[in-house]
């Protein structure tokens, strides 16, 4: 079984907007937290801030801890073909803008991030961890 322990943060502005990213690996494009996956000897902390900053543009400041999600991803589902399954961690965390300004991610596994009126999340093309991370947050 393969593991992948990944970062993601929830950040809302003060129009109480969601910031999302663009996740265009899966087998179709699909909105998901902005973060990734941590690199060999990185904090999750740290991997949250370097995925923001790649991905959405944003520096940020971590907040609190709202909680770690595991699931197991049968061989047959993967993204990557597979014959094993994969195991994620994801770390969900709290964070807050601080400086930056919105830009695309190239080359990367996102192609674009966006805030979204907490409202609109529902009609997206989303993966789970949205619902997931949005639960965690009380949002």
């Amino acid at each position: 079984m393969d593991m992948r322990v990944a970062a993601y943060a929830v950040v809302t502005d003060d129009e109480d907007r969601i910031l999302l990213a663009r996740w265009i690996e899966g087998r179709r494009a699909a909105w998901t937290m902005p973060g990734g996956g941590l690199e060999p000897g990185e904090a999750p902390e740290d991997a949250v801030r370097r995925e923001l900053r790649e991905e959405t543009g944003y520096a940020v400041k971590v907040a609190e801890l709202l909680g770690i999600h595991s699931s197991v991803i049968p061989a047959r589902r993967r993204v990557q073909k597979s014959p094993v399954p994969l195991h994620t961690l994801r770390i969900v965390y709290r964070a807050e803008v601080i400086g930056g300004r919105l830009r695309y991610e190239t080359e990367g596994s996102t192609d674009m991030a966006q805030w979204f009126p907490r409202a609109a999340i529902a009609d997206l093309q989303r993966v789970k961890l949205v619902d997931i991370a949005l639960g965690m947050a009380g949002l």
